[in-house]
């Protein structure tokens, strides 16, 4: 059986990886998972508990012991090879990241190889790993700083992106020496599977890397609660982000959470207008807008508010939705009925209160879960648009006057992941991206997540970073090392 048209159908797997060994749930349940465009059952997963969880903890406090053991070439090696694969298995990751998530093939192939990036990038970090001295207060001592592995480290990753998630986090936690238990998304768990497979075929020992699939609650809650895990990496809604802060709270662990945003996207009088408008369609509208550094209110000076609104509608009809399988689709379907909902609810409610709808209402297509793009005109702080992630393909148009009027509504907000604005005035470029109060910024661009930039948030976004020389820093430890008792020399 090859239901994805697989070129290696070993890749599309039904089962957990836990401790090096393919397997069911204890208890036998398992979940449906099906293609957002069309509807149909692609296949299942394990619907894992506590007990599976468990046993991936404890395989992957085993497996530390040597794992961290290993020296830093070799962990590097073994990356290399992991990166390897995953490139050359790239079109069939693609297939099985359309199937389970939806967004069009070419957009799902590039994500597959932003997702090796990490991998690679990290492999490198390995090798330079390096702890430093400091000058001691007495000739007689010395005193070095190094730095070492967190411990077990578990990654709970999104379904909007079901590879790169993974691998931004598991490659920096492999690479400083940690073991990983992930737990996908249940809406999206193949691509970590898939990644599974790879990663055995390349040649990490058993226990260093388990993916445990499964709905949320009670492998979250064993994830927060074991002491054997020192830290978790989450990204997703900050309501679950607080959660996971809190439930892991007695235990004291180590967090990095990538959590929701608001993010404007400013276009100022002096803007290259062809240039923000690209912008637009690569921040607002990839992945069908559900990405957290997408822009979610656009802002743009009354002076060139009508023109760029005219060139904004013009490429968004050029934008093609679809079947992400079908070979001219741009956007895919989101991934649920919620997800069609609440655009629906922010739509209608921005246009009860005096919003216009700047392109043609669509019927939706492929079962419900297709949503045309729509550009709201006359857009208000009141509207929910302008205060809650719309995940989807909205895009909002607020005027405004002064420089000051648009740094003060894009700071109103209690998130702070990542900002775009556009202008060609240099002191303004320094003056703008100072005051904007947001962990990313973007001058001119709408394209901020790269393997060598540190990713993540201020405020409610989140902590940590994710990516960069500052991503493998998330996963290492400092332990001062004290030397006394030694023969003073003058």
């Amino acid at each position: 059986m090859n239901p994805l048209g697989l070129n290696d159908p070993t890749l599309f797997v039904q089962q957990a990886y836990v401790g090096g060994r393919w397997t069911d749930a204890s208890g036998g349940q398992t979940l449906d998972v099906d293609n957002p465009y069309s509807g149909a059952i692609i296949g299942s997963v394990p619907d894992c508990g506590r007990d599976d969880t468990s046993d991936a903890i404890a395989a992957a406090d085993l497996a530390f012991r040597n794992w961290r053991a290993r020296p830093a070439a070799e962990r590097a090696a073994l990356l290399e090879r992991w990166h390897a694969l995953i490139i050359d298995n790239a079109p069939d990751l693609a297939r099985v990241m359309t199937a389970e998530q939806g967004k069009p093939l070419a957009e799902a192939e590039g994500e597959v190889r932003y997702g090796a990036s990490f991998v690679k990038w990290f492999a490198e970090e390995a090798r330079r790993i390096s702890g430093f001295t400091v000058p001691a207060p007495t000739a007689d001592r010395r005193i070095m700083m190094m730095k070492e592995a967190v411990g077990v480290t578990a990654a709970i990753t999104p379904w909007n992106f079901p590879n790169a998630m993974i691998t931004r986090k598991a490659a920096p936690a492999l690479a400083a020496g940690c073991t990983i238990v992930v737990k996908p998304s249940e809406l999206t768990p193949f691509s970590a599977l898939a990644l599974a497979v790879l990663a055995e075929r390349a040649g990490f020992p058993k226990g260093v890397i388990s993916v445990v699939t499964g709905r949320p609650e009670a492998i979250g809650a064993m994830l927060t609660e074991s002491a054997t895990v020192r830290k978790i990496s989450f990204t997703g809604s900050t309501r679950v982000g607080a959660m996971l802060m809190q439930q892991s709270s007695a235990t004291l662990k180590r967090l990095s959470l990538e959590l929701g945003g608001n993010a404007p996207f400013i276009v100022f009088d002096d803007a290259d207008i062809d240039l923000a408008v690209n912008g637009v369609i690569a921040s607002k509208f990839r992945n069908a807008g559900q990405t957290c550094v997408c822009a979610n209110r656009i802002l743009v000076q009354d002076g060139i508010y009508d023109r760029f609104a005219e060139r904004l509608i013009e490429a968004v009809a050029r934008l093609r939705v679809g079947d992400g399988f079908a070979a001219d689709s741009t956007i895919g379907p989101l991934i649920n009925a919620a997800a069609v909902a609440k655009v629906r609810v922010h739509v209608n409610d921005a246009l009860e209160k005096g919003g216009t709808l700047l392109t043609p209402a669509e019927a939706d297509k492929g079962g419900g879960r297709i949503v045309s793009p729509v550009i709201v005109g006359n857009a208000t702080t009141a509207m929910l648009l302008a205060n809650e992630e719309t995940f989807g393909p909205v895009a909002p148009l607020f005027r405004f006057h002064a420089e000051s009027e648009a740094i003060h509504i894009a700071n109103a907000t209690p998130y702070g992941l990542a900002a775009y604005f556009y202008t060609r005035d240099l002191n303004r470029s320094w003056r703008v991206a100072e005051q904007l109060e947001f962990g990313m910024v973007g001058l001119n661009t709408g394209s901020i997540s790269m393997e060598v930039a540190p990713f993540g948030g201020v405020k409610q976004s989140g902590t940590g970073r994710e990516g960069g020389t500052l991503g493998i820093e998330e996963y290492l430890e400092i332990k001062s090392f004290h030397i006394a008792g030694l023969d003073a020399v003058y």
